[in-house]
């Protein structure tokens, strides 16, 4: 670990509708070992000793039974805010982002992660921390197993990347703050631009500015390069209704693990 520790802030969403799921409620709500499923990254965060305090982004309509029900409930007392999150990841990520640059939080890391997914473990945060600490950009992420292809537009294989270079990217995704929060600001700019442009003829435009991590928006909008760091193949995104179960057997396990 570095000696003196910098201040670290999570900021977790679940502002998603997990239309996969095929269930009647937003997916952060799904009961998972009888708590809901955000609950367990929050309560990962809440013990670590790496993350100082926590945003918590979800659904405009959600913040209060966010609130009540899971951040009061459950004693999560580094949850210093939730607010409201956007139509998609991308603009959830920039509200925290200019909600962090108002509040003035001091220099420091953000440590961004996906609510979805029950699994994150202090040493994750650890690793991570480290990372950042060295190099100021990096993300958890995994060797893949498999062998990937990659497609043309008819759905045939184009070509086949060495496996050794393909990892499967996770979260947390960690950032100096003014590095992240600067490069959210140019993302923002750059989907108002192409909105109000001529690509505004339809919506083919702002679809092409948005990106489905937060790793890509520093690759795009800084020339800060991001190093790659251990996860966890366990650190699992519930998608669908076969992760959650995987969730649930996974979590038995390392509990059962704990307590030997």
């Amino acid at each position: 670990m570095v000696e003196k520790k910098a201040r670290c802030t999570a900021v977790v969403l679940a502002a998603g509708t997990g239309s996969r799921m095929k269930a009647n409620v937003a997916k952060q709500f799904l009961e998972l070992a009888g708590r809901p499923l955000i609950y367990y990254s929050l309560k990962a965060v809440e013990d670590s000793r790496i993350i100082d305090d926590c945003i918590l982004v979800t659904g405009e309509e959600d913040i209060t039974y966010m609130q009540q029900n899971v951040v009061v409930r459950y004693g999560l007392r580094k949850v210093k805010a939730v607010i409201a999150g956007g139509s998609e990841r991308c603009f959830s990520v920039a509200n925290a982002m200019r909600w962090l640059k108002a509040e003035g939080m001091p220099e420091g890391y953000v440590f961004i992660h996906d609510g979805a997914r029950p699994l994150l473990s202090e040493e994750i945060l650890e690793r991570a921390y480290e990372a950042v600490a060295e190099f100021g950009a990096c993300v958890a992420a995994m060797p893949s197993k498999d062998t990937v292809k990659m497609v043309d537009e008819e759905g045939f294989a184009a070509f086949t990347p060495e496996r050794k270079k393909v990892w499967i990217i996770q979260t947390p995704q960690v950032f100096e703050k003014e590095l992240i929060v600067g490069a959210y600001e140019s993302f923002e700019y750059d989907v108002k631009e192409r909105i109000d442009g001529q690509e505004s003829q339809s919506t083919s435009g702002a679809q092409r500015a948005l990106v489905t991590d937060d790793a890509s928006v520093v690759e795009r909008y800084t020339d800060r390069r991001v190093k790659l760091v251990e996860g966890d193949y366990t650190n699992i995104k519930v998608t669908t209704p076969e992760d959650l179960v995987l969730a649930e057997a996974l979590l038995g396990a390392k509990n059962y693990a704990s307590n030997i």
